[in-house]
């Protein structure tokens, strides 16, 4: 997927082994693709590598049917394992310009920020970023270590107008998207808001249905 049509997304779903078991990841993956889901990632934190490697293989052929990215979160080897995965980067972790580097032009690369000086600087990287998010904008257990910025966050990095697709995560639900999205975001990411709902499908549609 390219940068150009990522800024058409507005929804980005993370399958977290943390909120569902890896043997229900599939038919999730296929409820949250039905629903509308423009962006998917694994997160397996739990995992080794070879596991991520396993449910990549199970989860790629279900993105690939309707041209939806599949990133990993936070393990290069696995999502070089198999074809045209992405990878997803915290500040902490592999650099963007090495997992760039690794990744080479075509796969998609996202970053974590937390900071309106750390969303300045990912629109620094340019081309080497696919993506940022920005985050978290509500408390979440998801990120637990993470002070939640709130939307003076959101509304600081609409201002600034950017040149690279932007999603926002943390918290995010039902009850509180219209404002994330009054306060300017583009797309937004949801994790235990979907995996914890009864029907996974209903939830995306009506959460992205609520981004326009």
């Amino acid at each position: 997927m390219t940068n150009m049509s990522l800024s058409a997304a507005r929804f980005y779903a993370i399958l977290d082994t943390g909120y569902a078991s890896a043997d229900r990841l599939a038919e999730i993956c296929v409820a949250v693709l039905a629903g509308g889901a423009d962006v998917v990632q694994l997160r397996a934190k739990a995992a080794t590598t070879a596991q991520r490697i396993e449910l990549l293989r199970a989860l790629a052929p279900l993105c690939a049917a309707v041209d939806v990215p599949l990133i990993c979160n936070d393990d290069l080897a696995a999502a070089l394992a198999v074809p045209g995965v992405g990878l997803h980067v915290g500040q902490d972790d592999l650099p963007p310009v090495a997992a760039r580097a690794a990744l080479g032009p075509n796969r998609v690369l996202g970053l974590s920020t937390h900071s309106f000086a750390q969303a300045r600087a990912a629109l620094g990287l340019g081309d080497e970023l696919s993506y940022f998010a920005v985050g978290p904008i509500y408390p979440t257990d998801t990120k637990p270590d993470y002070p939640a910025v709130g939307l003076e966050l959101v509304r600081a990095v609409a201002a600034l107008a950017p040149t690279r697709p932007w999603f926002c995560i943390g918290g995010i639900n039902l009850g509180n998207v219209v404002d994330v999205r009054a306060a300017g975001a583009q797309a937004v990411v949801a994790v235990s808001t979907i995996l914890l709902a009864k029907h996974p499908e209903a939830a995306v549609r009506e959460l992205r249905s609520k981004m326009g």
